[in-house]
């Protein structure tokens, strides 16, 4: 580099060679090398070099207030094999095999949610090093927030306000909030709930629910009034956690808000609590709409249904009466329904014949109240039986209505449920049921899902017709049954020609099996790998 590019710490004036320089270069890039002489080579080369001198030559910006260090994050670093898996994961790309297909490795950035989940449950922090990682990754998956903003805890919150492209930790909820201060200091409690962030709020209201229900409401009360919509609503929802009847007046206060999601989502938790005087209300006005004799809608949504959240306009090609109906019957106690049907039980009660046209609408409004309210004997009666056509029974054939059914049931028993699917119709419809069970998948669930792919495989499919389930089985099968699916995973010769390198179904189903057993394989290590020592 010349020497006056070392010397050089001025502003560029017009006499500055530097400047003279660069115009000329730039002249001769507007009219044509050809015309000052030059080829473009050397017109670029030479644009190379004064780029660097005019940089160099630049006096250095007045340097700004040097941050307060981190704050300290008490929780342990997980174990350095750990490390380095996290690591491999956040820089991890799907290994794909020619023609886009996928290949027999793994796919590392679906296991880095299970990474993330482990590590929460041991308590470990994020190594130092790999928080910028985790926060990027962050920032471009929003399904893995809470828990990697868990896992940064404090320093990334600290990282984040200097860096606009975190800004999104500061408002991300409860995983982003570091340490609080005991529920049982009520200065400390007071002082973050007034000034902290909205993340660190969110975390403490979370807190101070779990250690005492009332306490919390008590806290939200202090600034309701001048909290904005949007943490109305979010503060109101962490409310779902702990519900209780004490919560019933705040709640029913809530129906008057400015802010027409706060009202709905206060209408929504005061129906899951049976005794509210909003749950009274809504089954008074669905028990006179609905009974044996059959089905009579409202005839208007009046001022006490808009009240009490009833939504006035439905969505486009719903008729007006059968979305009012549906929200009534939703709202309503499952309870209220056994005397209005002359003691029936749940089961009988879905069974019952309903005028044509009613019996998908009241079915649907009784599968959302069942999830609402958490009830496990309408949900088995909704439900229906695993083995039995959808279509051919009174239960709701729709599978979204099924997957949230399935969430009420006991972990066993929604298991065996879905075994029970899988064993009589297949995997074309399981994904959304399989969604809904817990991992890993082991005893007869794990048996049902193997058990068909290897059917699928025998019957010709190719495995991109289920590379939904495949991709759920690589993340929730137990990893103890790669053992099993070694015996799947040989590669098949065409008999005719042992030579024929042409791949099949067979060879892609084989490709497939070895990618899933080498996955489980890898999860088993990497699970173990955050055992604490």
């Amino acid at each position: 580099m010349d020497t006056d590019a070392h010397t050089h710490t001025g502003t560029h004036t017009d006499a500055d060679p530097i400047q003279g320089d660069w115009e000329e270069l730039v002249g001769a890039a507007l009219l044509g090398t050809e015309r000052r002489q030059g080829s473009p080579e050397a017109l670029l080369d030479a644009a190379a070099v004064l780029t660097v001198r005019r940089r160099a030559g630049l006096r250095p910006g007045e340097a700004g207030p040097r941050p307060d260090p981190a704050p300290r994050d008490p929780r342990p670093a997980p174990p350095q094999a750990a490390r380095r898996r996290l690591a491999q994961l956040l820089a991890g790309r799907t290994a794909a095999g020619s023609g886009g297909r996928r290949g027999a490795a793994p796919d590392l950035t679906e296991l880095l949610p299970q990474w993330l989940a482990a590590a929460g449950r041991h308590g470990y922090r994020a190594p130092a090093a790999l928080v910028p990682a985790l926060l990027d990754t962050a920032r471009a998956r929003t399904d893995l927030r809470p828990q990697a903003l868990a896992l940064a805890g404090v320093r990334g919150l600290w990282l984040a306000r200097l860096n606009p492209d975190w800004r999104f930790a500061l408002r991300g909820g409860a995983g982003g909030a570091g340490e609080l201060p005991a529920v049982t200091d009520a200065a400390g409690v007071e002082l973050l709930w007034q000034e902290g962030l909205f993340a660190e709020r969110v975390a403490l209201l979370g807190a101070v629910r779990a250690h005492e229900a009332a306490a919390a409401v008590r806290l939200l009360e202090t600034t309701w009034a001048t909290e904005r919509a949007e943490d109305r609503l979010m503060f109101l929802d962490s409310l779902r956690v702990g519900l209780s009847e004490g919560d019933e007046p705040f709640l029913e206060a809530a129906l008057g808000d400015r802010s027409r999601n706060v009202r709905a989502t206060a209408a929504e938790l005061l129906s899951a609590l049976p005794r509210s005087a909003l749950a009274g209300r809504m089954a008074e006005r669905a028990l006179a709409c609905v009974g044996p004799e059959g089905v009579n809608p409202p005839a208007e949504c009046d001022g006490g249904m808009l009240r009490d959240g009833v939504v006035k306009r439905p969505p486009a090609g719903r008729g007006e009466r059968a979305w009012w109906l549906g929200q009534l019957v939703e709202a309503a106690p499952l309870s209220c329904w056994r005397e209005r049907f002359g003691g029936l039980g749940p089961a009988e009660i879905v069974a019952f014949p309903v005028a044509e046209g009613w019996a998908e609408e009241l079915h649907a409004a009784w599968c959302r109240a069942a999830v609402r309210q958490r009830d496990p004997l309408w949900s088995h009666a909704l439900l229906g039986s695993a083995s039995a056509p959808p279509a051919a029974g009174p239960a709701t054939a729709s599978l979204a209505e099924r997957a949230k059914l399935l969430s009420i049931l006991p972990e066993g028993e929604r298991a065996e449920w879905v075994a029970e699917f899988i064993r009589a119709h297949g995997l074309s419809e399981a994904f959304q049921l399989l969604g809904a069970c817990l991992v890993p998948w082991a005893g007869a669930l794990g048996e049902a899902v193997v058990d068909a792919l290897d059917n699928a495989r025998e019957a010709g499919s190719y495995p991109w017709s289920f590379s939904g389930v495949m991709g759920l089985a690589e993340r929730c099968l137990d990893p103890a049954a790669a053992d099993r699916l070694d015996s799947l995973t040989a590669t098949p010769q065409n008999p005719l020609d042992p030579t024929d390198p042409s791949p099949g179904a067979a060879a892609y189903w084989t490709e497939a099996f070895q990618r899933l057993t080498a996955t489980l394989r890898l999860r088993a290590t990497m699970l173990a790998e955050l055992t604490p020592p």
